[in-house]
């Protein structure tokens, strides 16, 4: 990589590694695991950066889907230590804005949806990308 192409992708860190990291917190629930997410997010987008064309998109999509991935784990590791109990929420002291307990409420992909679309200000389409779903759907989720 020469000098332009490392300011640039330097540019791209500055600019969403804030957002990809609450991305990734709304998501997972977890502040730890959002860090981890996001730096890994943000070393494959390193080693692939001459092939990004849309690296916001791009992270968009390995954020929202490595988070899935993080809470898919959690899910099944509690199955395992629990025997069947569902996993249990429970936001901190300062997380306690209407806000954050309503979308605490939503599921995971709707949670994700209606972050990217109201917090990131991404249009539908991006968001769909993202989620990789159709954009009816991003319509349906955000609807609901």
């Amino acid at each position: 990589m020469g000098g332009s192409a490392l300011d640039d992708f330097g540019a791209v860190y500055r600019a969403h590694y804030d957002g990809m990291i609450r991305l990734a917190y709304v998501i997972t629930d977890s502040v730890a695991a959002a860090e981890d997410i996001v730096q890994e997010a943000f070393v494959e987008l390193y080693r692939h950066w001459p092939s990004v064309r849309e690296p916001e998109s791009w992270l968009h999509t390995v954020v929202v889907n490595r988070s899935r991935s993080w809470w898919r784990r959690l899910v099944v590791a509690r199955r395992h230590v629990a025997r069947g109990s569902p996993p249990v929420f429970s936001p901190s002291a300062e997380d306690g804005a209407a806000v954050r307990q309503a979308l605490l409420a939503l599921g995971r992909r709707q949670r994700a949806a209606v972050f990217l679309r109201f917090y990131l200000d991404l249009p539908e389409a991006a968001i769909a990308e993202a989620l990789g779903c159709r954009p009816g759907t991003v319509k349906s989720l955000l609807h609901r």
